[in-house]
């Protein structure tokens, strides 16, 4: 069977950016699980990209697969992508390199010159190549790190660049227990997607499928809820850890020994 697949970091200046990164020097273990080590990027490095997302910090899944946004966050901002036509020409990179670990461990690095500095170079190759037409951060810490980019020599020439700033895709689940509060945050953060939606749609020139603009509304549907393409990953990942079902889980009794371990669960299905 023909399956597309993510070549990885073979072309220049990507090469070398995955091949001197930051570590521990520079990203304090006791805030980031520097062990299970960097995840970069997912999506397109050819300059076929028409929109950068910028994420937060990669999670259990992305660990797995190597590939950043892919769980519940990455599905919903597939959807996203998709209602503005753009289903392959996209490109997402993170603010942070590695997971975060702790609350605060996030916000109390955010401005560290190593973290940064890589972060902007990062920046710097993928608007080089030309094509970007739109970027969106997804939360908080995302939308700090796109401003602080722009404040640089290099980043001042991407200020009249479209963006926006969204609601970081999983809000309603880490902001709230119970599923009443977290049905209203969802209808709450899909308000804000919808204004977002509506001043990107106009400055994306150049999608892959012309798509009228339809909103969302007070939850998701299923249909909003989009897999990740199997270009986006690298070649030989199964097409279940693509898709909806939570396939990992960091389990342990201890702190200690959830921050070592990740389950993997084939799900229900997939084994004849």
């Amino acid at each position: 069977m023909l399956v597309e697949f993510d070549s990885g970091y073979g072309e220049q200046p990507f090469r070398d950016l995955c091949a001197n990164y930051p570590g521990a020097e520079t990203y304090d273990p006791h805030d980031f699980r520097i062990e299970w080590g960097p995840i970069f990027h997912r999506g397109r490095l050819d300059g076929s990209a028409r929109v950068l997302v910028v994420g937060q910090d990669p999670a259990q899944h992305e660990t797995v697969v190597r590939r950043i946004l892919v769980g519940t966050a990455g599905r919903r901002t597939q959807g996203f992508l998709a209602k503005l036509g753009i289903t392959q020409s996209y490109v997402l990179v993170n603010t942070f390199l590695y997971s975060v670990y702790g609350q605060s461990g996030g916000a109390k690095h955010q401005n560290d010159p190593g973290i940064v500095d890589y972060r902007n170079k990062w920046f710097k190759a993928l608007l080089g190549l030309g094509n970007i037409e739109a970027v969106i951060s997804l939360g908080g810490l995302a939308d700090q790190a796109w401003i602080a980019w722009l404040k640089t020599p290099d980043g001042a020439a991407y200020k009249t660049l479209a963006y926006q700033h969204i609601t970081h895709p999983t809000w309603p689940e880490s902001s709230a227990h119970d599923s009443a509060t977290q049905a209203a945050n969802t209808k709450v953060m899909l308000t804000k997607w919808n204004a977002a939606l509506a001043a990107l749609a106009p400055q994306i020139e150049h999608p892959d499928v012309q798509t009228p603009l339809v909103p969302y509304g007070d939850a998701f549907k299923p249909s909003e809820l989009v897999d990740i393409i199997a270009k986006d990953f690298p070649a030989g990942l199964p097409d279940w850890m693509r898709g909806d079902a939570a396939w990992a889980v960091r389990q342990g009794a201890d702190a200690a020994t959830k921050r070592r371990t990740i389950t993997i669960t084939i799900p229900n299905g997939v084994i004849p």
